[in-house]
């Protein structure tokens, strides 16, 4: 399930949600790295909804599947794009992958040096995919606050943030597979003592005689360290 991604590869918010021209929106203005035209890439994989060329070449992307939000809402969303200059490269129904570049910085519609508008709705595309706020500017339906639906990773450099804290993705941290450690086979020793009373000399003297063998405590399957713990009174033996 994929995490939104911020869609400019560099955050310059020159104009914040609730205030001027964003009035009773979540809308945000995003310059990029200069006042030159950038790229936008697609912050999910998602269809593009409606396409609307009479005011600021607006676009609408919905997600195709359910995404994750980083306020660890699970749903569908859709975000509109405006003010690129030439959008000719788009229809309704295409199909644009996470991180694919699709649009463009520009002054199409009421802009005043290059950007883009953008804004996050909940959701699926419904309607219109706009509506009229009650301080006359058009909205994206169900619009969210984009702190609470775009998240930024290495890959966006920040210049400025206007203040607000976007959740990162934290890359992934491989773990390497703990090796098996085969654990020594440690044999229980055994009394194999042997009392042989049969041995004579020459002087065919009966002499009774204990002979000791080793006790085999440990067969060793490799050339390796061992450590091994004697307790008093034990012998140990090496063949």
């Amino acid at each position: 399930m994929e995490k939104p991604l911020y869609p400019s590869p560099y955050m310059r918010i020159t104009q914040g949600y609730m205030t001027g021209t964003h009035v009773d929106s979540y809308a945000i203005d995003d310059a990029g790295s200069d006042s030159g035209i950038d790229f936008i890439v697609a912050p999910f994989t998602g269809v593009i909804r409606k396409i609307y060329t009479g005011d600021a070449n607006e676009v609408w992307l919905e997600s195709s599947e359910p995404v994750i939000y980083p306020d660890g809402t699970v749903d569908y969303m859709t975000m509109m794009f405006a003010h690129d200059n030439d959008i000719s490269n788009l229809f309704v129904g295409k199909v644009v992958n996470r991180g694919e570049r699709f649009y463009e910085e520009g002054t199409k519609g009421n802009a005043s040096g290059n950007h883009v508008h953008m804004e996050c709705g909940k959701g699926k595309f419904t309607g219109s995919g706009w509506h009229l706020n009650s301080a006359g500017y058009w909205s994206i339906n169900n619009g969210k606050n984009p702190t609470e639906c775009l998240w930024i990773d290495d890959s966006i450099t920040v210049l400025n943030s206007n203040g607000y804290i976007f959740k990162r993705i934290e890359p992934e941290v491989s773990v390497p597979d703990t090796p098996v450690v085969e654990e020594p086979v440690i044999e229980e020793p055994t009394d194999t003592g042997i009392n042989d009373s049969n041995n004579s000399d020459t002087n065919n003297t009966d002499i009774s005689v204990d002979i000791v063998k080793p006790k085999l405590i440990f067969t060793c399957k490799s050339d390796d360290i061992y450590a091994i713990e004697l307790k008093a009174g034990q012998k140990l033996y090496l063949e």
